[in-house]
């Protein structure tokens, strides 16, 4: 049986079809990558086993999220055009000190100016003169106007308390959870007059019990007055952190919080007050 010759219009139809369907795909493709992320790593110290678990994690949660990281071990080259390439800047327990004044600026006028979004964990607000490096005002402020006073060296499990259970960082989390084996920083003063406090920590909950203790003891809070969407986390000194449910959706949701991800905030329903 002799084959019937395929008209020119035909092909022509399926080629079309063809290049619509590799846009869609292409188009689909790039809606799907979210958001580009810049991690800050502090590399070889004592939470060196936590940030190992923490990449890993958060590569993972990259991939199944559709967004990308890229990891830094020092802010060196950090300037406002290397900073405007990343929608989110996480903070990963390193400390608000050994960056170049360039890098500094880029900071803040990423933070001040709302370029992208800011997730700082534990070691990020370890404030004070250390290793020959003063104090850095401006991030002091930035988390409430606080410095760095002590911690529980031999660490101790405590009870986190949810505040604002309304805020889509808390959202699927109990209103209380456990955190094991975590240092619980204290300041100099309380950061809560100068931030919206998210969570606590009961002070009275410490298993073995410590006479290191704030009081009134925030340990999850957002700086409302900068244009960034931005939020601290205390809690990030050992590993185990990473087999903890309630930490991981902690930090999941600060991540897409943060990096202003309007899927999440719709599915969460977030009110018109936090979407500046």
């Amino acid at each position: 049986m002799e084959a019937k010759p395929i008209k020119a219009s035909a092909v022509i139809s399926m080629a079309a079809g063809i290049l619509l369907l590799t846009a869609f795909q292409a188009s689909a493709q790039n809606d799907t990558n979210r958001f580009h992320a810049l991690v800050l790593a502090e590399r070889g110290d004592q939470h060196e086993a936590f940030v190992v678990a923490a990449l890993e994690w958060l590569k993972a949660t990259a991939r199944q999220d559709n967004f990308t990281i890229d990891v830094f071990e020092k802010p060196d080259q950090f300037n406002k055009a290397f900073l405007a390439k990343y929608q989110l800047f996480i903070q990963l327990n390193y400390p608000p000190y050994r960056w170049n004044d360039e890098a500094k600026a880029a900071f803040q006028d990423y933070i001040e100016q709302g370029r992208g979004g800011w997730v700082g964990l534990h070691h990020a607000t370890l404030l004070g003169e250390f290793d020959g490096y003063p104090m850095w005002t401006w991030f002091s402020d930035f988390m409430g106007g606080i410095r760095f006073k002590s911690y529980i060296a031999k660490r101790v499990s405590g009870t986190v308390v949810a505040e604002d259970t309304a805020h889509p960082s808390l959202r699927g989390l109990p209103s209380t959870f456990v955190i094991d084996q975590e240092e619980w920083y204290t300041y100099d003063k309380n950061p809560r007059p100068n931030v919206h406090v998210l969570a606590h920590v009961d002070e009275s909950s410490y298993q073995p019990s410590s006479d290191i203790k704030m009081g009134d003891h925030p340990v999850v809070w957002t700086n409302e007055r900068m244009k960034a969407r931005n939020i601290y986390i205390l809690m990030g000194h050992h590993p185990s952190l990473f087999e903890n449910d309630a930490y991981k959706t902690l930090v999941h949701n600060a991540i897409l919080w943060a990096a202003r991800d309007k899927s999440r905030d719709k599915a969460v329903g977030e009110t018109n007050s936090r979407t500046n």
